[in-house]
């Protein structure tokens, strides 16, 4: 049994996608983004009004309602295979106070018992944490404290425990991964953002394999060495989701990977994956290594996933005995209705459950 999960971020609604815009034919969990906690340990919705009051549109049989995570507990009515998962932190804002909270026993019940109460108020099936991302040993013992004290609250199978994780061994090496991998369902790594606007030269940013000569460190860090990481640190590979981007980062004025840039184009970098490839731009995959990118346009070198390298990894999954897929986010993805050929989450589910 694989998953393919996705998460969705609240202030998606806020651009008319709301959760019965996805797919959930093809989508096994949403994680939804995402909660906030204060340094006392509560966990609290950090944007009441898209979680729990905005109109939210229906479809022709899932009704409309007020709120996003009302929304999904309606759409679990009609998928009831589906969870929906809690997420809390997330970057910069998001993940500030885990580092206290985590380090007192007292905040660390707080935490526990706020999602609790937030999982039955709102029909949740369970709690993912984010932290971006213990700093070091004694932060990574303390996360440790903090899901032990989830899961007590939280047991399984009633409720899934996950945490979001990245790549790189140097934010990784903090973390007795084994230990922790005792109290999650899935770890969700985050098998991405290995280049962007902070590496020297021009790389891609969810590689599925290590070039055989990288041309800088932060280049050598692929989806494979990541997993293999975690296995060798005692995560069994069933517990491991493979992290998708549904989006592309860019490079202007390059002549690519391995060579200097001068700047990026997009939102802060990036474009949504529904935005790709850019308009005059040429869409290439170096089956190498299993990533794609596109040359040309307004974005310059843009890299990313796309359905062939999705599918790449869907048997890297299959092949290794990993859990399965997650994208962030489900939002970027193009139309999973309407697009199907292009679609990383349609295909993702096609390569895990090949038809």
């Amino acid at each position: 049994m694989y998953w393919n999960g996705i998460y969705y971020p609240n202030w998606r609604i806020y651009r008319d996608q709301p959760p019965s815009s996805l797919n959930f034919d093809v989508i096994s969990h949403a994680f939804y983004a995402f909660a906030w906690v204060k340094t006392d340990g509560t966990v609290y919705l950090s944007d009441e009004w898209a979680d729990t009051q905005i109109e939210v549109a229906g479809t022709d049989d899932v009704p409309a309602t007020k709120g996003c995570l009302n929304s999904f507990a309606l759409l679990k009515k009609k998928y009831t295979k589906l969870r929906i998962v809690l997420s809390v932190g997330g970057g910069g804002k998001g993940s500030e106070p885990f580092a206290e909270v985590a380090r007192n026993p007292t905040a660390r019940e707080t935490f526990a018992q706020t999602s609790l109460a937030l999982c039955q108020q709102f029909n949740l099936d369970g709690i993912d944490i984010d932290w971006e991302h213990p700093s070091d040993q004694a932060q990574g013992q303390h996360y440790i404290a903090l899901l032990a004290t989830l899961r007590h609250y939280l047991p399984g199978p009633r409720y899934t425990l996950t945490s979001a994780l990245p790549a790189g061994e140097w934010a990784l090496q903090h973390i007795n991964l084994g230990h922790a991998a005792q109290y999650l369902d899935l770890i969700n790594l985050m098998s991405y953002d290995y280049s962007g606007p902070w590496v020297q030269k021009t790389g891609h940013q969810a590689q599925l394999f290590t070039p055989q000569i990288p041309h800088s460190p932060e280049a050598a860090i692929s989806s494979h060495s990541a997993v293999s990481y975690m296995v060798r640190q005692g995560v069994p590979p069933s517990k491991i989701l493979l992290g998708i981007p549904a989006y592309g980062r860019s490079f202007t004025g390059t002549q690519g990977v391995g060579h200097s840039f001068e700047g990026q184009a997009g939102e802060e970098g990036t474009f949504e994956y529904r935005d790709l490839p850019r308009p005059g731009a040429t869409e290439h995959v170096d089956e190498q290594v299993g990533a794609a990118y596109c040359v040309g346009g307004d974005g310059g070198f843009v890299t990313y996933d796309n359905p062939q390298t999705v599918h790449m990894k869907a048997r890297y999954v299959q092949q290794n005995g990993l859990a399965g897929l997650f994208y962030w986010t489900g939002t970027g993805d193009v139309c999973q209705h309407t697009q199907k050929d292009r679609s990383l989450v349609y295909n993702g589910f096609m390569g895990l459950f090949p038809q």
